[in-house]
């Protein structure tokens, strides 16, 4: 017996895969302030992360809808210790915008 409509984690993804696709959520002034004004999280992801990927990760394991996901991808500086040289890691973001009146509390504090 299969459902008509199977929502989109259901529909192409390895749930094992979904779990690993959010790396973490990014917590700064920036993501808070776009928190507040758009209604969206932000979430460090893996770099061969898709845009339904990250949707579907996100409302599997939030149990949220997800209006939207955008995707940022930074690169690494170089930066130099001494006279070692270094370089930061890559860094893809997506910013996951939510349907009005979802909500996603990232702090940990008891509501």
């Amino acid at each position: 017996m299969s459902r008509v409509n199977p929502t989109t984690a259901e529909r192409k993804f390895d749930e094992g895969r979904l779990m690993q696709v959010l790396v973490a959520p990014i917590v700064s002034e920036k993501a808070t302030m776009v928190a507040e004004k758009s209604n969206a999280v932000t979430f460090k992801v893996l770099q061969n992360a898709t845009k339904p990927e990250i949707k579907a990760a996100v409302e599997l394991m939030f149990k949220v809808e997800v209006k939207g996901v955008s995707v940022v991808n930074t690169k690494g500086k170089t930066k130099r210790f001494g006279k070692t040289i270094g370089r930061r890691d890559n860094v893809r973001k997506a910013y996951v915008t939510l349907q009005p009146g979802q909500e996603l509390n990232l702090s940990g504090e008891a509501a």
